[in-house]
């Protein structure tokens, strides 16, 4: 298995539309969730981001110690869904105010943080994130960090698709499936794949 650089061979063309995006926002499993509900998400793949160990186990980020963050690589479509639109699911799911933490998942691996491969996005994500401090949504600092992706190592095979897979498990339930539900509420049928 080799790693994901900033211009790693074999994905996207230069030529084609589509944009990719790695998104921090505590446990994969959450993120990786909501982003494969949005219409216009291609691909999201979890895996680790930004740490200086190769090809880390879960085991391995877990320690909190090869400085990777628990992260899904997102391949999406901007002519039918915008960065902007997808960074606002993105905030809505997780918490960027609380360090190193989502909920009860603590340590550096659950940062929040947004890693870019176009450089055309490094503007927009400032922007947008300069936009989103003086909005004043949020009581505390928030402390997502914005960064060229170095490198991104996909997950194991279980973890991918892991709530899709497993609906019934115990953290399913008690922490992803609201999100989804919350998900459902704030944006409903205007990003959301149609359910059959």
């Amino acid at each position: 298995m080799t790693s994901s650089t900033t211009n790693p061979a074999g994905t996207v063309e230069p030529a084609s539309p589509l944009q990719t995006i790695t998104l921090a926002g505590g446990c994969f499993w959450c993120v990786e969730a909501a982003m494969l509900a949005l219409d216009g998400v291609l691909e999201a793949t979890s895996g680790y981001a930004q740490g200086h160990v190769e090809d880390p186990s879960y085991e391995q980020v877990c320690r909190g110690t090869t400085g990777h963050a628990e992260a899904v690589r997102v391949r999406f479509d901007p002519q039918r869904l915008s960065l902007q639109r997808l960074l606002d699911v993105f905030f809505t799911i997780h918490d960027p105010t609380t360090p190193n933490r989502q909920g009860a998942d603590v340590g550096p691996q659950y940062r929040s943080g947004i890693y870019f491969e176009q450089p055309q996005h490094e503007a927009a994500l400032r922007d947008y994130m300069n936009r989103l401090r003086a909005s004043a949504r949020y009581a505390q600092p928030i402390v997502t960090e914005v960064e060229a992706l170095r490198v991104f190592w996909p997950a194991e095979a279980y973890h991918q698709r892991y709530f899709e897979q497993h609906p019934e498990q115990g953290y399913c339930q008690v922490v992803i499936a609201p999100k989804m539900a919350k998900l459902q509420r704030d944006f409903g049928s205007e990003l959301l794949h149609a359910r059959a």
